[in-house]
């Protein structure tokens, strides 16, 4: 079981640019996309403000990290990265590099991609559920380990509010889930995670998670 948010298939059809490292992934890639209705194919290198960049990886060294940083912080652009492995070193480093929706190469059939570049292009996360324990896990360490750190005395304040959505954001539910969970408007939870990420300059929900789990408020 994967842990995603919204995956209604939108009005607009989503402008997405396929980066592979060999052809036969890229032919793949290309099949699987071309067959969903909501997605435009295009060029990577002519892609239209507001594209999807799906970057398909074996696993993760240097350059393709590089790669997504670039896409992400340099280009603006919303990334889906396909991968076959990610190590534990590697994957706090792909969150907050401002990639927030990941799929396993095994699970990459043309519906589960779809899920994942809408979430990609709405902001929103969409990790399987046993990376969002590792994360879970690995930023857990992470602050045990911190010279300083206490738990229960985060750095930097969050509302009562905040606090509410990003738990519920942890426990893995869509924006309409929360919003019935807490008797707020699903507007109302979009507003507080883009308060709250603007605030703090995260990239996205799983960004936001892992600063949440880092800074003790989880």
């Amino acid at each position: 079981m994967r842990t995603s948010f919204e995956t209604t298939e939108p009005r607009v059809r989503i402008p997405v640019a396929i980066h592979a490292s060999d052809p036969l992934s890229l032919a793949g890639a290309t099949t699987q996309l071309r067959q969903q209705p909501a997605i435009e194919l295009v060029d990577e290198a002519n892609g239209p403000p507001g594209t999807v960049a799906v970057l398909l990886a074996d696993s993760l060294d240097e350059p393709t990290l590089s790669r997504l940083r670039r896409l992400v912080r340099v280009d603006g652009t919303r990334a889906v990265l396909v991968a076959g492995l990610i190590r534990e070193a590697e994957l706090l480093q792909v969150i907050e590099s401002g990639v927030g929706a990941i799929v396993w190469r095994h699970e990459a059939t043309g519906h589960r991609l779809l899920q994942a570049v809408i979430a990609a292009s709405r902001g929103d996360g969409d990790l399987p559920s046993d990376l969002l324990g590792r994360l879970i896990s690995q930023v857990g360490t992470l602050q045990r380990n911190a010279v300083g750190s206490t738990p229960g005395a985060p750095a930097s304040g969050l509302s009562p509010r905040e606090l509410d959505v990003l738990h519920l954001v942890a426990e893995g539910m869509d924006t309409g889930e929360i919003a019935r969970k807490l008797s707020y408007s699903e507007r109302t939870v979009k507003n507080v995670m883009h308060g709250l990420t603007t605030r703090l300059q995260l990239r996205n929900r799983a960004h936001a998670v892992a600063y949440a789990f880092r800074e003790g408020y989880i």
